[in-house]
């Protein structure tokens, strides 16, 4: 690019990323995963970004029901969300960009067109113990008044915390209702689903399947000194130690904090234990059928 009466020259290069995705449930292993494939030098992986709902932003503004929609064409559309991932990670010398938001399971179609032989992760876990997780944060914490619900009636007890929780448009079942659409849609075989118990207990194990599901060469990982932490963006939700990961990768087992009434009820929300009518890929303990993907 030159500019005009001057001889300074401006090249405007950005590396030619290669994109993959973490979606999923909220304390699934998102943070974790993303720890773990952060220490290899090829990738560059955080907690949740802003893309997706930059992303969201953007289209609407330029599409129906906008004054701008006449203006932009899908061709338009398409160059400027593709342009949008690569400004935000174009300070990342990484190869592959892992970007983590649990909007992008409800977005495969947008992400299959933009990024053709893009892969996307959902993390998991039984549902009741997300719901334990979130519990045991909030109670942790009675000194702070957290963001992750609307109203001050919805704080009141377990019972209005997690049913507050599991709506459509709130912290889980926005995204169990997005991981439900992406794990029996068309797009669902460039989905992986990893079972937070599974990695936590078997890293070794599991890691290697990731890097196969994603195409990419494997990397001998540290499983013993994994730390992670996001305590400015914790503390803004009034929730310290949402993305907080401990050194060492191993499972924990404890008693749910949980009355069991609701316990039983969340743990039947766990749907991709049946795999009839999905494609997604599914790294299990359990053997694969013929014809099923991983």
């Amino acid at each position: 690019m030159q500019v005009a009466g001057s001889s300074a020259t401006f090249t405007a290069t950005m590396p030619d990323h290669t994109y993959h995705f973490i979606s999923g449930l909220p304390r699934s292993g998102s943070t974790l995963l993303s720890a773990i494939l952060r220490q290899n030098p090829r990738f560059h992986a955080g907690i949740s970004s802003p893309v997706a709902s930059l992303a969201a932003g953007l289209l609407g503004q330029v599409s129906a029901g906008s004054e701008f929609a006449a203006l932009v064409d899908a061709r338009q559309r398409r160059a400027l969300l593709r342009g949008l991932f690569d400004a935000y990670y174009a300070d990342h010398p990484q190869q592959v960009v892992v970007d983590t938001n649990r909007l992008w399971c409800g977005r495969l179609p947008l992400l299959r067109d933009l990024f053709p032989a893009a892969k996307v992760i959902a993390c998991v876990r039984n549902v009741a113990w997300v719901m334990d997780s979130i519990e045991r944060l909030y109670r942790a914490n009675p000194y702070e008044n957290t963001r992750l619900f609307n109203q001050a009636g919805g704080r009141g007890s377990v019972y209005t915390r997690l049913e507050g929780l599991i709506q459509h448009d709130q912290m889980v079942g926005s995204a169990w209702a997005a991981l439900r659409e992406a794990y029996y849609g068309e797009q669902a075989d460039s989905l992986l689903v990893v079972d937070y118990d599974l990695l936590s207990r078997a890293p070794q194990q599991v890691i290697p399947l990731i890097y196969d599901f994603l195409g990419e060469p494997g990397f001998d990982h540290d499983f013993e000194h994994i730390e992670y932490d996001a305590v400015d963006f914790d503390l803004q939700l009034g929730v310290p130690g949402l993305h907080r990961v401990r050194s060492k990768v191993a499972f924990q087992a404890r008693r749910t904090i949980l009355p069991p009434d609701l316990f039983d009820k969340y743990s039947k929300l766990s749907f991709w234990g049946d795999r009839n009518g999905s494609r997604a890929n599914v790294i299990s303990n359990q053997p694969a059928l013929p014809g099923d993907p991983l």
